[in-house]
């Protein structure tokens, strides 16, 4: 897939996942350092925002929007994946006051590499919304073209109601 950062064109690392496909398997640091793997996401619906940077303005403000939302989605399990490093994670949370999304690294780009988002002439995972029914299907997705744009939160936010 092709995406643009500042106008810039950039291919990830292959073509995301379908809307009706099983998402593929994968390998993300929690903040107190463990293993978070898909099969751990099983039965509960959940919504994954993969932003480039934590610590840039769009992922920020992405982020907190979705924290904001966690209260309204008590059956959905809400994950921001960045490329940032777990310690990074940490800062950003507590500088920000965000504590109810959890915010999970894909330092080691497995996240990324598998799902076919890892952009890797800039080492970051490319912007997206995922949300996955309790199977691990993906039954909703946005692409961000431009990576500095963000999402569209009331579609996601309209599907997840929706769903409940």
């Amino acid at each position: 897939m092709q995406v643009t950062f500042h106008g810039e064109a950039l291919d990830t690392s292959g073509t995301p996942v379908a809307v009706g496909s099983d998402f593929p398997q994968f390998k993300l640091t929690t903040k107190t350092g463990q293993t978070l793997t898909k099969d751990e996401l099983a039965g509960k619906v959940t919504l994954i925002s993969v932003v480039p940077d934590i610590n840039t303005r769009v992922c920020s403000v992405s982020t907190k929007k979705f924290n904001q939302e966690v209260d309204k989605f008590k059956q959905v399990a809400f994950y921001t994946v960045s490329t940032n490093t777990v310690a990074q994670q940490a800062n950003w949370c507590a500088a920000e006051g965000v504590a109810k999304m959890e915010v999970v690294s894909d330092e080691a780009k497995d996240f990324g590499k598998a799902t076919g988002l890892y952009i890797e002439a800039k080492g970051i995972d490319a912007r997206s919304v995922w949300v996955l029914d309790q199977a691990g299907k993906v039954v909703y997705r946005e692409l961000i073209t431009e990576q500095t744009n963000e999402p569209n939160y009331q579609a996601v936010l309209d599907f997840l109601t929706k769903l409940a």
